[in-house]
């Protein structure tokens, strides 16, 4: 692997800079014999889709193929994307982190729900919650580091968005994945889930339609992070619309979705951490994570934390490293400031992972 020098302003602090890459790492001291490949734009660490499932078949739910999964984090990557943080997989991906030209994926295992209580094909499901902080455990050793519980869904038998786990299981379930050194995060959309999952000690929430000025409050003083995923929140209508049998859950939605700027803006404003994620797979497809920065931004986020929430401090937060000296060389480059032109971030001109040039314009 050749040596290779950039030029570029550096986010998020604007500095014109020269940087090098050899052995896979980056260098501020010049490499003789270096390759340019990039003389002048914007260089930023790469892109992170914080809520992201590589695994999961587009439309139809379930499991995809190895060869679609494949496709999934190649998407990903030609879009800038480097770092994906897979929130439930029902299919194995380990075999992704032989390919040095893939990006770098950190699992949460699979989805753990209660029998019909999630989409069918997606998560173990389990007969009694007593089995929960087992199945945590396991979940945890599966991961890298997270693990992934759906808080809520629809109860056919109330016709509408309920919990699905008591209280003091959630207590005990998030402590037994804190003693495995795992994180824990949960799919909410509704109210009535957020405060015994936060008050249990949850490290993320997805999605957070239902945040109150009560739960934003927990969510502060708990450290709580916040995974909006907006662009599966443009979805909420059309489940709407298809829920006529259901009634009071299609009405929760629509509702959910008419205050989702306010909900998140006011999240933003409280110092909630906010990091992009699009919920790729299913029924969002891959490589939309420009389109989930300019929706941050639509909820008040400057321009800035917006993109930041989608590079420097998504990867902070996951435990990876940004552009410093040693650091591994994962970078993007894009000729126009990807601040402030949303059709500039969806086209890297260049793309650099783990030190090699994976796409250039």
């Amino acid at each position: 692997m050749s040596a290779l020098h950039l030029r570029g302003k550096l986010l998020p602090g604007e500095q014109e800079t020269d940087l090098w890459v050899d052995g896979g790492v980056i260098s501020f001291e010049p490499i003789a014999g270096a390759e340019t490949v990039s003389d002048s734009g914007w260089i930023l660490p790469g892109l992170v889709d914080a809520h992201c499932h590589v695994g999961i078949k587009f439309g139809g739910g379930g499991g995809e193929s190895r060869d679609g999964l494949l496709a999934q984090a190649v998407t990903e990557r030609d879009a800038g994307v480097l770092l994906l943080r897979d929130a439930g997989s029902p299919v194995d991906t380990r075999f992704i982190d032989d390919r040095p030209d893939l990006p770098r994926i950190v699992r949460a295992g699979q989805h753990i729900a209660a029998p019909k209580r999630y989409i069918p094909g997606l998560p173990v499901d389990l007969d009694d919650e007593s089995q929960l902080p087992d199945e945590v455990v396991r979940q945890a050793r599966a991961g890298d580091g997270w693990v992934k519980l759906v808080g809520d869904w629809i109860d056919r038998s109330i016709g509408d968005l309920a919990p699905l786990w008591s209280d003091d299981i959630l207590v005990e379930a998030i402590a037994a994945a804190h003693r495995e050194g795992a994180r824990v995060t949960a799919h909410v959309f509704a109210e009535d889930a957020l405060p015994g999952l936060i008050n249990a000690g949850i490290d993320c929430i997805e999605h957070g339609t239902g945040l109150r000025d009560e739960t934003i409050d927990l969510m502060v003083a708990s450290g709580t992070a916040l995974v909006p995923t907006l662009v599966n929140i443009a979805t909420f209508p059309e489940i709407a619309d298809s829920a006529g049998k259901y009634p009071i859950y299609a009405a929760h939605m629509r509702d959910l979705h008419s205050r989702v700027k306010s909900t998140i803006g006011a999240a933003y404003e409280a110092g909630i951490p906010i990091y992009a994620g699009t919920d790729a797979g299913g029924s969002i497809r891959h490589g939309r994570i420009a389109d989930e920065v300019e929706e941050l931004k639509s909820v008040g986020m400057s321009p800035t934390d917006a993109l930041g929430a989608a590079s420097w401090n998504a990867r902070t937060w996951l435990g990876h490293e940004s552009l410093s000296a040693g650091a591994p060389a994962d970078l993007v480059v894009f000729r126009e400031d990807p601040r402030t032109s949303v059709d500039a971030l969806r086209e890297p001109d260049l793309v650099v992972l783990r030190g090699a040039v994976v796409k250039a314009k």
